[in-house]
């Protein structure tokens, strides 16, 4: 997205941060992350570095890039085993910005995407990578997230038939009509919803391009990032969506895909692999894995048709999902994980 600090904004930033012993007053700041969510800086003192993070350029849709609750169950992870950057600052809309900023601790290692960096790239420390991966996700769906303080953060009962809903809704027209190429996933998935596999703590945006990587051997994970849409759902949405976004040999690539090809490379485990690892960690074994990931690439389809409404309108918006063929790619790849 297009926004850049102005000198007058960094400057109060700095005195913001350094009053709380966090860096400043003089800052430098960089852009980081690909730009098309919440925009993210790199922010540094030239000793001190930590994240800021806030929402892109309005309009925004209702109940997204919610930074100020991405830090509340930031905070209410920070004493369990889910490893999460800390948080060091939350700023509310007018108070530095016209929107919301949080500030976070700035946690050194890597992030995978389309290769394994060295001295990550070896078959061994590939497999644990990944399996790193999909050990913290059963342990982020194994926290009570009663006892962490987000008792009123999500509501649990009836999550499916209602997060298929809100992704309809996100994809319909003005008229409230979805395109004629949703309504064949949107039938099968609203014919086959089923009721809940339990309650936790959901990140749903969960992927191998949302996890730090530590730099050394075994390539274990050392943070969670990118929590906006975290809430208390079904814990097999996680899966599906971590699992469908992790690409397979032969597969056609959707933009999500692509941004982890790196999977691809010797050593990285299978989907049926990480399946079973899942299961073994929780003790659970869901039989209707693909309507979960089924449901992933609707999701992702719908988020990126409204991306391309927002692009086409006179309003603007991000030109990079302005391509048709993007929400195509991820419909495609709904009615592959839908059988």
């Amino acid at each position: 997205m297009t926004w850049s600090w102005s000198a007058d904004e960094l400057t109060r930033l700095g005195g913001a941060l350094s009053e709380r012993n966090v860096c400043g007053p003089e800052l430098t700041v960089r852009a980081v992350g690909d730009g098309h969510s919440n925009l993210t800086y790199l922010v540094s003192d030239g000793q001190r570095r930590v994240i800021v993070r806030r929402p892109p350029p309005p309009p925004i849709p209702a109940g997204a890039h919610d930074v100020v609750r991405e830090a509340r169950v930031v905070a209410a992870l920070a004493d369990t085993a889910v490893p999460v950057p800390p948080v060091l600052a939350v700023f509310a809309a007018g108070e530095m910005l016209e929107v919301p900023l949080v500030v976070t601790g700035y946690v050194d290692g890597v992030v995978i995407t389309q290769t394994t960096p060295a001295p990550l790239g070896t078959p061994t420390v590939r497999r644990e990578i990944a399996l790193s991966a999909v050990d913290t996700l059963a342990e982020l769906h194994g926290v009570d997230w009663r006892a962490c303080g987000l008792g009123d953060f999500g509501n649990p009962e009836g999550f499916n038939a209602r997060h298929l809903g809100r992704i309809c809704m996100l994809a319909a027209d003005a008229d409230g009509e979805l395109p004629s190429s949703f309504r064949s996933v949107a039938d099968w998935l609203g014919r086959y919803t089923p009721q809940e596999a339990g309650a936790a703590i959901v990140h749903n945006d969960f992927r191998l391009g949302n996890l730090m990587i530590a730099h050394d051997s075994p390539g274990r994970v050392l943070a969670v990032l990118d929590w906006e849409l975290a809430t208390v759902g079904d814990p097999l949405f996680d899966l599906g969506y971590f699992l469908s976004s992790y690409p397979q040999p032969g597969e056609a690539l959707t933009p999500t895909a692509k941004m982890a090809t790196a999977v691809l490379e010797d050593g990285y485990p299978s989907r049926e692999e990480l399946l079973a690892r899942y299961c073994e960690r929780t003790g659970t074994r869901p039989a209707n894995v693909s309507w979960y990931c089924a449901l992933a690439q609707f999701k992702l389809a719908a988020l990126y048709e409204y991306g391309r409404r927002r692009a086409a309108s006179s309003s603007g918006g991000d030109h990079y999902f302005a391509d048709p063929g993007l929400v195509s790619s991820f419909l495609q790849a709904a009615e592959a994980m839908a059988g």
